[in-house]
């Protein structure tokens, strides 16, 4: 990428500084201000540089030239490297980013507006959970005698009983966990800036609160929840623990636990969700819980069919 200038690690590519200096702060907006989610922007941002480099690389002069055939030809040679999720998201990267620009009036028209992506249809989920025994051998072996042991405890605990995705467990602050009603709550922020409040489950409560009398960060309120390790010290930093340290943190602690199932931070909002339906909890509910716009989300979690299938499955006697 040669920059005209970058915003929030984004620069403007090639094609668009060719297309002028309008065309290159109204590039840089749309990652400023149309998307909010860090994530989705670094996706996003991904998408849209692959794409313009191999523009860039076809002969085409500015992104004002980019035409439909461009767009499909692009989207084919992503589906032989991609999963069909990713070449969807991919194009949806494209397309919003050319809806932003014509709204600007940078392009005449959306060149992504007419190109399909690759049919995907799905009814469960790819994310690997873990039955309730695992989850249990996981939460007892962690050595809760140390700060790292506390706080991871307390961080796969958060994930199963709250249904906490990872992202809003780790932008959690102390004071997102609070007592009302006699009982302990936690307040996440879920994806679009959702405020969402849950209460503890008993066996959450009991482990946040080792985690913070433990660790004695109950006294910063507005310091993060989950934090780092110092350097040399064994105690927590003033630094919020990363995802990809969370990452590794849980394929570590599966580890050492004797979980073989390759297992990730997700993991865990799966578990949790299966687990409450298979002792009779409504999928309504699940999905209120887990902060769900529709039940159909919800079901891409609900995992108790495995079951069903395990079972007959030995059913095949040779």
């Amino acid at each position: 990428m040669n920059p005209l200038v970058s915003l929030n690690g984004v620069s403007a590519p090639t094609l668009v500084v060719a297309a002028g200096e309008r065309a290159g702060v109204r590039f840089l907006e749309f990652f400023a201000s149309a998307i909010r989610n860090p994530h989705t922007r670094r996706a996003y941002a991904r998408a849209a540089g692959d794409f313009l480099a191999w523009c860039a690389g076809a002969g085409v002069p500015s992104i004002a030239a980019v035409q439909p055939l461009h767009v499909a030809a692009w989207i084919e040679l992503q589906t032989q490297t991609h999963s069909a999720p990713t070449v969807k998201q991919r194009l949806a990267a494209i397309r919003h980013l050319f809806d932003w620009l014509v709204t600007g009036q940078i392009v005449p028209h959306n060149p992504a507006a007419s190109v399909r992506g690759p049919a995907h249809s799905t009814k469960k989920g790819r994310t690997p959970v873990l039955d309730a025994t695992e989850a249990r051998q996981l939460l007892d072996s962690i050595d809760a005698t140390t700060p790292a042991g506390l706080r991871d405890r307390a961080l796969i605990a958060l994930m199963v009983f709250s249904f906490a995705r990872v992202g809003a467990a780790l932008a959690m602050r102390v004071e997102d966990v609070y007592v009302q009603q006699r009982r302990l709550w936690v307040r996440l922020r879920e994806k679009g800036g959702k405020r969402h409040e849950m209460p503890c489950h008993h066996t959450l409560e009991a482990y946040l609160h080792a985690y913070l009398d433990g660790t004695g960060i109950g006294d910063d309120p507005k310091g993060p929840l989950f934090r780092t390790i110092a350097r040399g010290t064994g105690q927590l930093s003033t630094t919020p623990l990363p995802q990809a340290n969370a990452y590794a943190m849980v394929r570590r602690r599966a580890l050492a636990a004797g979980i073989v199932t390759a297992i990730g931070n997700h993991t865990f909002r799966a578990t949790g969700i299966t687990a409450y339906l298979k002792n009779g909890g409504t999928l309504e509910n699940a999905a209120a819980m887990a902060n769900h716009a529709s039940t159909r989300t919800t079901q891409l979690y609900d995992r108790r069919r495995d079951d069903i299938s395990l079972d007959e499955v030995e059913r095949i006697r040779v």
